[in-house]
């Protein structure tokens, strides 16, 4: 008896070879279909071909929850080098020329933090500077004289690069946590949390508060145009950011994203949701002064900046995990978000608005910048 060939058991029984044969040809096809799977370009995967020329764009990517820096050549998507600096380093910033690169270290369990300088061509630390508890988002003037140290005690400590010795405290009580230059290197912004719920604006020939830009709430991470006429500020319970004309040193526009973060304003620990606690906490002005991007939890917003004083958001873009940092690549190509909740950062086309790749860095990515060597 044949059986029916419609039976497999029966006809499996009475064609062994045949039966065999069919399994192996099913084992090959499912191997060739995995290999042409795997060849699949995706986002998360280096391109096949660089994106830029390689070796000459860096993106350092500081990681707040280990001891180290990831230097990542994202035209190519290499790691090129995994670079220890000390505990919980956080904040990172260069001078115009990038011959140095600065970086503030937490040291969550110690009463002091450190800033530490290190040669961006020989990856050497050069030198460390003691600073207050808990240092954050440092940063330093156009030509790397001047750093400024949010810390802890309710102080920006002012580093003298050449001397390497802390010359001044400025007292603007709340918590000190993000610090933006001016373009010309004339003042220094001073953003603490909670305290006045403002800006101060530091003479830095002096070393002196001469005022205060106030905003709405405790504020967050700030940008600033490069004429030093805008002042954009993310603060706590916008989806958003509010924007300050710096001659008269007031607000006059709240840039609204789309949608909404949650049900439930928080204040300073964010907008409650069925995903958690979320906020907008990464802003940047792209370098050719087109664009403001604004990351708030799983959104990247873009907002037009050319056109008019309205700043219209033109596009939306959801990351794959929850957007802290920003930073962008001096040609205003590429932006880089870290996604601190994945440890990665995801590269953008800026003029696409695509997501191009995803890079895995270590525990809690922070700060971000980058360093081209075309641009010495």
């Amino acid at each position: 008896m044949h059986g029916n060939p419609g039976s497999g058991e029966d006809w499996a029984t009475a064609h062994p070879q045949l039966s065999r044969a069919h399994a192996i040809s099913g084992l090959l096809l499912l191997s060739i279909i995995a290999v042409v799977s795997c060849r699949v370009p995706s986002a998360e995967a280096a391109p096949t071909r660089p994106l830029c020329p390689a070796g000459e764009n860096l993106l350092w990517q500081t990681n707040a929850g280990g001891d180290d820096i990831h230097v990542i050549d994202y035209c190519t998507g290499r790691l090129v080098r995994r670079l220890p600096v000390g505990a919980n380093p956080h904040g990172i910033a260069t001078p115009k020329d990038q011959s140095v690169v600065y970086v503030s270290l937490e040291m969550d369990d110690r009463d002091t933090g450190e800033v530490v300088f290190v040669d961006p061509v020989t990856y050497k630390i050069t030198a460390r500077v003691a600073v207050g508890r808990e240092p954050h988002a440092i940063a330093t003037t156009p030509d790397g004289r001047w750093i400024y140290v949010p810390c802890r005690d309710g102080h920006y400590w002012v580093i003298d690069v050449h001397s390497k010795k802390v010359v001044k405290k400025i007292e603007t009580g709340g918590r000190p946590h993000n610090t933006t230059a001016s373009h010309d290197g004339r003042w220094m912004y001073l953003s603490p949390m909670g305290g006045s719920e403002a800006v101060f604006v530091v003479d830095v020939s002096k070393h002196e508060i001469v005022g205060q830009i106030p905003f709405s709430d405790s504020v967050r991470p700030p940008a600033i145009t490069s004429d030093n006429r805008f002042f954009f500020q993310q603060v706590d319970g916008l989806n958003g950011f509010q924007v300050a004309d710096i001659g008269t040193r007031a607000v006059f526009h709240d840039a609204v994203h789309n949608g909404s973060l949650g049900w439930f304003n928080l204040g300073k620990l964010g907008t409650w949701s069925f995903s958690g606690l979320k906020r907008c906490h990464g802003l940047g002005v792209r370098p050719d002064q087109s664009e403001v991007w604004s990351v708030c939890a799983e959104f990247l917003n873009v907002h037009d900046l050319s056109r008019s004083r309205g700043f219209p958001a033109t596009h939306q873009i959801e990351l794959p995990g929850r957007g802290y940092w920003l930073t962008f690549s001096r040609d205003s190509q590429f932006a880089f978000i870290a996604l601190a909740d994945l440890n990665e950062v995801a590269m953008i086309d800026t003029n696409t608005k695509k997501l191009l790749q995803r890079f895995k860095v270590a525990a809690h990515p922070k700060r971000n910048i980058v360093l081209g060597h075309r641009y010495r």
